[in-house]
């Protein structure tokens, strides 16, 4: 079996201004379907008719569904998404973007939650290299100076590395 794995986000009523902040983010990112809310099961989930219910998209070729579902649920840290970044430029770059427009929350070790309570993982590739070196020493210095960050800065990271 080939089956993928696509993760659902549920939102509120905010599917649509969500996927469309984040194909602002991501530079390789589309829309692939829209669903619409029909008269039927109205009592059960709500909506009105005609309105969008789920919209299919992807982000560097992960493939998400956004979920219109009501209050029922909302968002936590026990799943996020990571972003595995080559540069210090690219995690400032997502890590800002991600943090914009709202009450956005910096968390420990380069987690950021945006706007619409999505928890993110952004951090250098590097520091995984690092946390996996054979010489321990090296890789509990490193994690020591990944725990006291919020945002990743890769060179305090190498430093780290170097003692």
């Amino acid at each position: 079996m080939n089956t993928t794995i696509t993760p659902c986000l549920w939102f509120n009523d905010q599917a649509e201004e969500a996927v469309a902040f984040y194909l602002s983010i991501f530079e390789n990112a589309k829309i692939t379907d829209t669903t619409y809310y029909t008269d039927a099961g109205t009592e059960e989930h709500g909506h009105k008719a005609d309105t969008v219910m789920t919209i299919a998209f992807e982000l560097n070729g992960q493939t998400f569904t956004a979920l219109n579902g009501g209050p029922h649920f909302t968002f936590n840290e026990a799943i996020s998404f990571q972003i595995p970044c080559d540069t210090q430029e690219e995690i400032d770059y997502y890590w800002n973007r991600l943090a914009e427009g709202g009450p956005a929350e910096a968390q420990q070790c380069g987690w950021v939650k945006d706007k619409y309570g999505v928890s993110w993982q952004v951090f250098p590739k590097r520091l995984v290299e690092l946390t996996l070196d054979p010489d321990r020493d090296k890789a509990r210095r490193v994690i020591k100076a990944m725990l006291a960050m919020k945002k990743i800065v890769l060179a305090d990271i190498e430093k780290a590395a170097e003692g």
